[in-house]
């Protein structure tokens, strides 16, 4: 079975332009920057995994340390091409990719009522005038928080979280008192959880088959929203996640002490499918899937997903998306303006600045960077500046994760590390709001494959 996910793999990327892989020194090189990175004993990390493209070829591809760590009882795994990553908040982006495919279906409508879809009248009860849209979703503008949570069980129906005096409402901390929806951004998970709700009222057809049918099957993917529907050679495939940090209860850090699984620990426990599942009502509850962070994907496949974007939604002889819904999916929404539609300067909706520009369910990097109160803040990717892309972040769970590209040059970064060693707050960027770790990855890859002379 291994072999032929292997070959399949390899098959995949034939689908691609043909790869010019770097000179075997300049490979050399970067594996040995990367590698670096990975050992640091300020901040190990378990397993790294990273793809490269420039001028829309993959150029380079490259694993370092484990996808699974040894204990008592099993041997490590090493990391390798078919390693997948519970991909985090990446996993929005691609929910994206299928919410505008049902828009170019005709499925869904950017700027139609929600309410419409869902079969009740969604309002912000501090904002009862004011329609939501599928834009306002994918832009983090829907004046949704995650305080009220963004996950629920599969009997509850998010009409009983939404609506005051529905069963799960509680203080209705889900809403924004302060923020009509429409102008004030936010990143916010559960607006995901929602769209995915969306797209199974409106397809009538569960989340992660819709995904499947819509984008991962088309496209030869092994991805998925769904672990138990994943054959036990691939549950081998998925990487466990780990941080230096408790699990659960006081969440201390232990830079000295062992690493500790967090997420996708398979060998102690296979993915079993959530309780109740089987009655669960398509079109009521789309959190049960994990449309905002519980996508499984290998790098590889996620460069596919950014080659076929690259090349206006055509992957080998399949048009995934029509050129001009990648165009749409990737134009400019949102832009920050300080204290009008958004605060770089705070610890909430943007990130200390991380978030500056966003496009439909993907960050806009636009290669701003400045220092203020005591660290970098922006969204700057390469030190000195000079790279600007569309794509998204992901961290959690111990998982850091990097998917973004320029639509015009057709160079793009990806990158998926397996688990953090240390606080990455401890240990800030030099010139982004990202950390240390985060800027020396995309930054090797940048000079050491994008920049480097072929």
């Amino acid at each position: 079975m291994r072999a032929l996910l292997a070959m399949a793999s390899l098959a995949i990327l034939s689908q691609s332009a043909c790869a010019a892989p770097l000179a075997a020194a300049q490979a050399e090189a970067l594996s040995h920057r990367l590698q670096a990175v990975v050992d640091d004993p300020a901040m190990p990390l378990p397993g790294l995994s990273v793809a490269a493209i420039r001028g829309g070829e993959i150029v380079y591809s490259r694993q370092f340390g484990v996808k699974r760590l040894a204990t008592a009882t099993a041997t490590a795994l090493p990391m390798d091409a078919d390693t997948m990553f519970r991909i985090a908040s990446i996993s929005k982006f691609v929910t994206s990719i299928g919410a505008m495919k049902l828009v170019e279906q005709g499925v869904l409508s950017l700027d139609r009522d929600v309410s419409d879809y869902l079969g009740y009248k969604l309002r912000n009860p501090h904002f009862p005038d004011q329609p939501i849209t599928l834009r306002m979703l994918l832009t983090h503008t829907s004046s949704l928080r995650d305080e009220g949570g963004f996950k629920f069980e599969p009997r509850a129906s998010l009409k009983e979280v939404l609506l005051p005096g529905g069963r799960l409402y509680g203080s209705g901390a889900m809403w924004s008192s302060t923020h009509a929806p429409g102008g004030w951004f936010e990143y916010v998970n559960f607006n995901y959880g929602l769209v995915a709700t969306v797209m199974e009222a409106a397809s009538r057809e569960r989340f992660d088959r819709l995904m499947r049918r819509l984008v991962f099957d088309p496209m030869g993917l092994n991805a998925g929203f769904y672990l138990a529907d994943f054959a036990p050679a691939r549950i081998d495939d998925v990487a466990t996640l780990y941080r230096k940090r408790e699990k659960d209860g006081a969440e201390r850090w232990d830079p000295q002490g062992p690493w500790i699984a967090q997420s996708d620990d398979f060998h102690i426990q296979p993915p079993t499918a959530p309780g109740g599942l089987e009655a669960y009502a398509v079109g009521t509850n789309g959190t049960l899937f994990g449309p905002q962070g519980s996508l499984r994907i290998s790098t590889g496949e996620l460069a596919q997903i950014m080659l076929m974007l690259m090349n206006e939604g055509r992957h080998g002889a399949k048009q995934i998306l029509k050129p001009e819904t990648v165009k749409t999916m990737l134009s400019r929404q949102w832009t920050i303006q300080e204290g009008a539609n958004g605060s770089a300067s705070g610890d909430g909706g943007t990130y200390h600045g991380l978030y500056q520009a966003w496009g439909l369910g993907n960050q806009h990097f636009v290669d701003a960077s400045a220092f203020k109160d005591g660290r970098a803040r922006g969204d700057r990717l390469v030190e000195g500046g000079g790279f600007t892309g569309v794509g998204h972040l992901g961290w959690a769970w111990g998982l850091n994760a990097l998917f973004v590209f320029d639509p015009q040059t057709k160079n793009g970064m990806i990158y998926a590390a397996s688990g953090v060693g240390a606080d990455p707050d401890t240990r800030p960027g030099r010139f982004s709001s990202e950390a240390r770790f985060q800027e020396r990855i995309t930054d090797a890859l940048y000079r050491g494959a994008i920049k480097a002379t072929p």
